[in-house]
């Protein structure tokens, strides 16, 4: 079993950049933040970059220290973001008729989720993760991601209107 070495994970970058770039802006809500939380990712993975299988894809490692850095910072921000306020501030309204609106009040809508959930319908939806895929990815069970799935999706649903159609499969 030889060793990885710093040109594979250069090319694994390459390769993989991009598309771990989406999955970060999906998890954390904006590109310059999905940017950071990347970097730091992909330092950690460096790090042990040697004690990775050469046979295995790194992906989903790397993916599940992205997820968790988007869910260990998330708590951070959570309290120090978190303002009481007397009334909550009006919701901008979106057109729904318009699929880059739509898009946006999605991608909206998503970033309002837990972390958890977030993760769940990112790595179920957009990663097109199966539920045991995304599961090991998460460290929990496959219960606990098709609860999560349920529960995100119904709040999704219970946001957007009644008019949004089932995400399932």
């Amino acid at each position: 079993m030889g060793r990885r070495d710093d040109e594979s994970f250069t090319e694994f970058v390459v390769a993989r950049g991009t598309a771990l770039t989406r999955t970060a802006a999906l998890l954390c809500g904006a590109r310059q933040d999905a940017e950071d939380l990347l970097q730091a990712a992909l330092e950690k993975a460096y790090r042990h970059w040697g004690r990775i299988d050469p046979e295995t894809d790194p992906e989903p490692y790397v993916r599940r220290i992205l997820v968790n850095l988007a869910i260990s910072r998330s708590r951070r921000w959570k309290v120090l973001r978190e303002i009481y306020m007397a009334r909550p501030p009006d919701e901008p309204v979106a057109s729904p008729v318009h699929a880059v609106e739509l898009r946006g009040t999605l991608m909206d809508e998503l970033r309002k989720l837990g972390p958890r959930q977030r993760a769940v319908l990112v790595l179920r939806f957009w990663e097109d993760l199966s539920e045991a895929e995304t599961a090991q990815v998460l460290g929990c069970s496959v219960g606990t991601v098709k609860s999560q799935a349920s529960r995100g999706l119904a709040r999704l649903r219970e946001r957007l209107g009644t008019n949004m159609a089932p995400m399932g499969r």
